[in-house]
């Protein structure tokens, strides 16, 4: 209902906009023939105006006009594209998403997915808190793809609420060769409208682009 709620303020806000500037252009082009008029009233008899004059005014304004309606109807058209984005995510609404954003950790396990490098024999899942501060790790298995995040942090104290975010740091016989990405699921809440194309709003308020979603599951 929030979704459709906010649809329908931004397609009244558009409405509203196309209508005072239509009416911009109708005070405009009053305006216009008012001082046409008193030209005509106020020119010199002995020395007129020539017609041709008149009608180039005329030309320009209304080339002005039809350049102003064009934009209005690019405007609208970008819009209703924004819109149907909208449309085209709202069934991912509800389902949950894996991206590299920040995780809200609340208490309950966190699902994260990751991949480690070729040539590991060792590896841990590094989490950070939302401060970017290291603040614990846990030891997966070479191949490993997937685990559960408990909160639990360095010295296995059970982290607070808040976002955190996870690496993946690989070993090769003790040595450090590399980080790999790691994300966490979260649910899909929302969808709304940018000025850059549509946004997901992730549990717990986040905000992430369609194209950072790398795999979404019910």
């Amino acid at each position: 209902m929030e979704i459709a709620t906010t649809t329908l303020s931004q397609a009244q806000g558009a409405a509203s906009a196309a209508t005072a500037e239509t009416s911009l252009i109708g005070n405009d082009f009053n305006t216009f023939l008012v001082m046409l008029t008193t030209q005509l009233q106020n020119q010199d008899p002995l020395n007129p105006i020539e017609s041709s004059d008149y009608a180039v005014q005329l030309a320009t304004f209304s080339g002005v006009e039809q350049q102003v309606r064009t934009n209005q109807l690019l405007q609208g058209l970008a819009e209703r594209m924004g819109l149907s984005g909208i449309g085209e995510y709202s069934s991912w609404i509800g389902r949950e998403a894996l991206s590299d954003a920040p995780a809200v950790f609340t208490g309950a396990p966190l699902d994260l997915a990751f991949q480690t490098l070729s040539g590991t024999d060792s590896a841990q899942v590094v989490v950070y808190d939302a401060a970017g501060v290291e603040a614990g790790r846990m030891p997966i298995v070479p191949g490993q793809t997937s685990a559960v995040w408990s909160g639990e942090g360095g010295g296995g104290v059970q982290l607070p609420a808040g976002w955190y975010t996870f690496r993946v740091e690989n070993f090769s016989e003790g040595e450090s060769i590399g980080f790999s990405r790691a994300g966490a699921y979260a649910t899909v809440t929302e969808v709304s409208a940018a000025a850059e194309g549509p946004t997901l709003v992730l549990s717990g308020g986040v905000e992430v682009s369609p194209t950072e979603i790398r795999a979404l599951r019910a």
